[in-house]
């Protein structure tokens, strides 16, 4: 029925949501649609949604437009968080013909009797509750690393977060499903793996309410360390109180695991992280950056802040600005606070005006600038791998060292999801890093 029906898919948010879209699109594939680009004309055009960011939830309109010039017959599905969150309101987006909830998207195919459009869009979103099962997922075909679901769900009650309501409580995949996933991708000729979820580091808790860790995430990474086929294993996002010695002492011997941790931090206001509700304060932030560095010197160390929240003044602000500059750390990703509906947050006071959320963010952006100059000058003349990405960007092939500088050559594309060995030498006028190959240092 489907075998000449095309469908497209675009994602928004975090590695997750990248994995998941993967997930889906084999499904829809498995039901005979040919898979196409999202800037192609399709009969389907499924948008994986994200609500970190107010901007997320408004780009989700341009989205569907742009799906419409393609084909203004098109079947639009919206899933994701933003669909768990405001079904109702994506529903009633000119265009959108479906929308599922957290429970409901994997199974989308299940939904579509026929292709032709709704009038207004029709709702299937669970009570978040009833998201207390685990579906695992990984992504392929789309870059040379794949990104693989380990974990779904938060326990953590951050006042300015609304994860928890869009997926539900923690829980994660099986290890011998982790295991067999990863197997799956290394045999598809994928080079380096991403370990991503909500939040990673709680793996171990199971299904159905089960708390009961089974297994923890040090053992998770001990196991994956060991499936063949694999050259690299790299830890996306872990929180800095669920980030042990042991499993910092474990990466730093293995050989498949890279040197690069990307760990919230989100203040350097120890009044502010307690507003927030996180679950440490800023020492053990600062123990965990001394830890990697006192075992990996050339560790990249990447960190999530959040500029304007509820009551960070002046003085704040520069509390954590001075604190971050005097870190050891390679890069930041700052997040401007948007207040969303159902968190704590919005009922504080002390709510910062945007101009002033707009300058601090600002600010911390060059100061992440700098930190990276200094992390890329700090690696020159060392020898180091890299693998190739396979995109063609203005006659340059650009690739990721182990410990995550992004290095520069002219486009060949023989070496495409290839590994070299590459001795660092200059940082060009665009920040990225030119290199020598090592003679003969074909990795992989």
């Amino acid at each position: 029925m489907n075998a000449d029906k095309k469908v497209a898919f675009y994602t928004l948010g975090c590695k997750l949501n990248f994995s998941e879209t993967s997930t889906i699109a084999r499904n829809f594939v498995d039901e005979g649609f040919e898979r196409v680009e999202f800037e192609e004309k399709a009969d389907v055009y499924v948008i994986n949604t994200c609500s970190v960011t107010d901007n997320a939830d408004k780009r989700f309109k341009s989205i569907v437009k742009s799906a419409l010039k393609q084909n203004e017959n098109a079947f639009v599905i919206g899933v994701g968080c933003y669909a768990q969150l405001k079904p109702e309101e994506l529903a009633a987006v000119d265009g959108v013909d479906l929308v599922l909830g957290a429970t409901e998207k994997f199974n989308v195919t299940s939904y579509i009797n026929d292709l032709t459009k709704n009038d207004i869009g029709e709702v299937h979103s669970c009570e978040i509750e009833e998201a207390d099962f685990y579906v695992g997922s990984y992504s392929i075909g789309d870059r040379t690393r794949a990104f693989l679901k380990v974990q779904d769900g938060c326990d953590y009650k951050c006042t300015y977060c609304t994860i928890p309501l869009a997926r539900g409580i923690s829980r994660s995949d099986t290890v011998e499903n982790v295991l067999r996933n990863a197997k799956e991708i290394s045999e598809k000729g994928i080079k380096e793996i991403v370990l991503t979820g909500v939040n990673i580091g709680d793996y171990g808790k199971g299904e159905f309410g089960n708390k009961k860790h089974e297994h923890t995430f040090l053992e998770l990474v001990q196991e994956l360390d060991k499936v063949e086929g694999i050259h690299r294993l790299r830890i996306s996002s872990i929180e800095p109180n669920l980030l042990k010695d042991e499993t910092i002492d474990f990466v730093s011997k293995s050989d498949t695991f890279v040197p690069h941790f990307h760990i919230p931090l989100q203040s350097g206001s120890d009044e502010l992280l307690k507003k927030m509700k996180r679950r440490y304060l800023r020492k053990v932030y600062t123990d965990r950056v001394s830890k990697i560095k006192e075992v990996m010197p050339n560790a990249c160390i990447g960190v999530d802040v959040i500029v304007g929240f509820p009551g960070e003044t002046d003085e704040l602000f520069l509390e954590t600005y001075n604190y971050l500059a005097d870190l050891d750390i390679s890069y930041l990703h700052v997040f401007t606070y948007s207040e969303r509906p159902n968190t704590e947050a919005i009922e504080m006071d002390g709510v910062v005006p945007q101009k002033v959320r707009a300058k601090r963010s600002k600010m911390l952006r060059g100061l992440s600038v700098k930190k990276r100059r200094a992390f890329y000058e700090s690696q020159l003349g060392n020898t180091l791998s890299v693998l190739f990405e396979g995109e063609n960007k203005e006659g340059y092939i650009h690739g990721f060292t182990e410990n995550y500088v992004k290095v520069k050559a002219p486009w060949n594309p023989e070496l495409v999801n290839t590994i070299h060995k590459i001795t660092l030498t200059t940082i060009d006028e665009d920040g990225l890093v030119r290199f020598d190959f090592v003679k003969d240092a074909v990795i992989a």
